[in-house]
């Protein structure tokens, strides 16, 4: 899935300005732009859309984490993953929101998509392991907006 699309998400989720969005991804220690964020932030079909790497998606999924839950000197800092697939963003998101497998089925049922405990829990295992599953688009693309429709109070979508 595109990073930009990721944070249009979260910025939309959580009802953030640029500035808010650029100090999240400061808080993990990347700094950026105002005027980098604005493009990242723009859809693909815009002249001035910029895409978003890896690093920066790493750095704001990370500072997301320190935004929501606070920064714990007790605890390492994430690392940041040269690549940025779903799998990770998923497992970032779930940590930054809190949030345990039961919760993550509830939110998939606000978009009227079933998954169940033992999917859902192949998504989060090590690549190697015999039962683990690549996070498709369409799986984090429901979770995102399932996601909103919780911290945002809409109604569930009908199909």
């Amino acid at each position: 899935m595109l990073n930009n699309y990721v944070l249009r998400s979260v910025r939309y989720m959580l009802d953030l300005s640029d500035a808010q969005m650029v100090k999240i991804v400061e808080l993990a220690g990347l700094t950026v732009t105002k005027e980098e964020m604005v493009k990242w932030l723009k859809k693909e079909t815009d002249h001035d859309y910029a895409e978003c790497n890896d690093n920066v998606m790493g750095h704001f999924l990370n500072g997301l984490i320190f935004h929501r839950r606070g920064k714990d000197e007790n605890h390492p800092v994430p690392e940041v993953e040269e690549r940025i697939n779903n799998n990770i963003m998923l497992k970032k998101l779930r940590v930054a929101f809190e949030l345990k497998d039961t919760d993550m089925i509830e939110i998939f049922q606000l978009v009227d998509f079933r998954v169940s405990k033992p999917e859902l829990n192949a998504v989060f295992r090590k690549p190697g392991h015999k039962n683990y599953r690549n996070c498709g688009d369409q799986l984090l693309r429901y979770f995102l907006n399932g996601l909103t429709i919780r911290l945002r109070g809409l109604p569930p979508t009908a199909k």
